[in-house]
Order: structure tokens, then C-alpha cells, then sequence
């Protein structure tokens, strides 16, 4: 006896279920104590069920890439739900032991805010660095954006290997969870002797600037302070050069001068060791190394989705 039921439409309320359930399981984990590899597998079923229960258009794609940050986000943070459980995981002193050989016997950080800052209080070109850090949150998905508005021969590509970088970082996170460097001071891990060896800037200026707002601000854009390694800030944001290099010799330079400004601003302002951003460039580069040998199987996996597309609007 035939289903009463078209495949199609069964088709699309699956894929409608996929949507749903990758949106409402990361909002119920907690309650519900879904095991994280659960959640992270629901939340990223999610933009593969979009892709097929609504026909290609420039909303779906801004769609998918949220849907995808979301996925990327629920799973950032999960590490964090247990904070003591995380202090007890991470690392603190291996990149302190690295970085002080890269700083021929001191850390960066420690030299550049020795030499330019001024205790307690921030200076006109650390305000200039705290706002590179802030755009980045802007800046790799402002590229995808770019190339989607007016580069949108180069959209896909442009968001499978800014998302890859994104995706592939989180290993880093849950398998070798990293202090940076402001933790490091702040629980007198850098041999200060008392004093704090290196300031959290981007806290200070933050106070300062957003007065109330900040705690509300803070709370929505932090969510797991041990992640360090690799610095997805410097790694996605090299990706970004690299694709707007692609593009044009404007968006190249654009694309450039700020990674190279926000390596700085990550390093000064005491978010990063000097040896995250180097395991971030090495990161960008494996996935841009790795992009020829895998595209062949991504392209399949592409024509697959785009098969069930067709059969649920068929």
C-alpha cells in the first residue's frame, strides 16, 4: 500500500525537523543533560536540513552561515559549563614556557605592555588595538558577506574555508583547553611576584567605555575564557586576508592590514600568547593546503544536498 504522504513532503518536514531540533536541543542541554557530542551533532545537522527544505537564494545562504555560527557558538561554550571541572582540564604553563623562549627570555606581552603602557590607565593607541579585537567579531563574517553581495562567484568558497577554520578550532579547544595569557597573571602563573604581569585591556577599556552595558555585552560575546589555542581570532582572520587577497589588491591590502593589526592588538593587549597565533597561521594554512585534496569529496557531498533539494520540491 502506497504512503498517503508525497516523499517530497516527507522530505521537507524532515529536513524542517532537522532545523528545529539544531536550534531547540543547544537551548534545552542543560535541563535536559543532552551529552555534548549529541548536541554539537543536532545543532549541525541543522544547515544541511535548510539547504534542503528551501531552494537556493541569497537569505538561505545568510541563513546557513548563522545556523552554522550557531552550531560553532553552542559548542564553544558547552567546555565552560562546568568552570571548575575546565580549570582542573587546562593547560596554563606550556605557552608561557614557549613564548618566553620565542621572547628571547621574556614573554611579548610583558615586553610590549613594559614598554608602551602606562599603569592604570589606557592609552589613545590601546583604544585604537581594543577596537581591532572587538571588530574581529565583524570582520571574517563581514568577508563572507563581502563575497556574497558582490563577489558571489567566490561565496562558497569564501564560506567553506572561513567556516573550516572556525569548525576545526574547536579541537583545539575541547582537546587541549588553553589559559591565555591575562589568566596566567591574574593566578600568578607568569612569576610576577604579586604584581600583575600582564593586563586584561580589553576588560578595562571595556568598563570604561560601556560602563553598565558591559557586564550584558560581556556576558553575550564571552562563554569559555580557556580556549586560547589556536587563536581563532588571528586564524580567521589571516583566512580573511588570504580570501579578500583573492579578490582584489584592495581587498588584499584591507584584508592584511587588519590581521597583522589584530596579531598585535591580540598579543599587546594580553589576549594571546605570541605561540596561539603561530598554531592559528598553521591552522589557516593547513585547511588553504589541505582545500585542493578535499574539494572533490565537498563537491560530491554538495551535489548530494542538491539532489534531496530537488526531490523535496519535486
Amino acid at each position: 500500500m502506497r504512503s498517503l504522504v508525497p516523499r517530497s513532503s516527507a522530505l521537507r518536514a524532515a529536513a524542517w525537523g532537522a532545523v528545529v531540533a539544531g536550534v531547540a536541543v543547544p537551548l534545552v542541554r542543560r535541563r535536559a543533560r543532552i551529552p555534548p557530542p549529541v548536541v554539537t551533532a543536532v545543532a549541525s545537522a541543522a544547515p544541511f536540513g535548510l539547504a534542503v527544505a528551501l531552494p537556493r537564494s541569497r537569505a538561505r545562504d545568510v541563513a546557513l552561515c548563522c545556523l552554522q555560527m550557531y552550531a560553532y557558538t553552542v559548542t564553544y561554550k558547552m567546555p565552560h559549563d562546568d568552570p571548575e571541572a575546565l580549570e582542573r582540564r587546562a593547560f596554563v604553563d606550556y605557552p608561557v614556557r614557549v613564548d618566553r623562549v620565542l621572547g628571547l627570555g621574556q614573554l611579548p606581552n610583558v615586553r610590549l605592555q613594559r614598554r608602551f603602557a602606562a599603569p592604570g590607565r589606557i592609552r589613545p593607541h590601546e583604544r585604537v588595538l581594543v577596537w581591532t579585537h572587538w571588530v574581529w567579531f565583524l570582520f571574517p563574517h563581514g568577508t563572507v558577506a563581502y563575497m556574497l553581495l558582490r563577489r558571489p562567484e567566490r561565496f562558497p568558497r569564501t564560506a567553506a574555508m572561513t567556516y573550516a577554520v572556525f569548525d576545526l578550532g574547536l579541537i583545539g579547544y575541547w582537546g587541549v583547553p588553553t589559559a591565555p595569557p591575562w589568566y596566567a597573571s591574574e593566578q600568578g602563573r607568569l612569576g610576577e611576584g604579586g604584581d600583575v604581569a600582564v593586563r586584561r585591556m580589553m576588560l578595562e577599556y571595556g568598563q570604561e567605555f560601556w560602563k553598565g552595558g558591559w557586564g550584558p555585552l560581556y556576558s553575550v560575546l564571552g562563554g569559555n575564557p580557556l580556549a586560547a589555542m589556536p587563536s581563532l581570532h588571528f586564524a580567521t582572520s589571516l583566512m580573511a586576508a588570504h580570501l579578500l587577497a583573492e579578490a582584489g589588491p584592495l581587498e588584499g591590502a584591507i584584508g592584511w592590514t587588519y590581521a597583522l593589526t589584530l596579531g598585535l592588538a591580540l598579543v599587546y593587549l594580553g589576549e594571546h600568547y605570541v605561540v596561539d597565533l603561530l598554531a592559528g597561521t598553521a591552522l589557516t594554512e593547513g585547511i588553504r593546503a589541505a582545500a585542493p585534496r578535499v574539494a572533490p569529496a565537498l563537491a560530491a557531498a554538495g551535489r548530494a544536498v542538491q539532489a534531496l533539494e530537488a526531490r523535496a520540491r519535486a
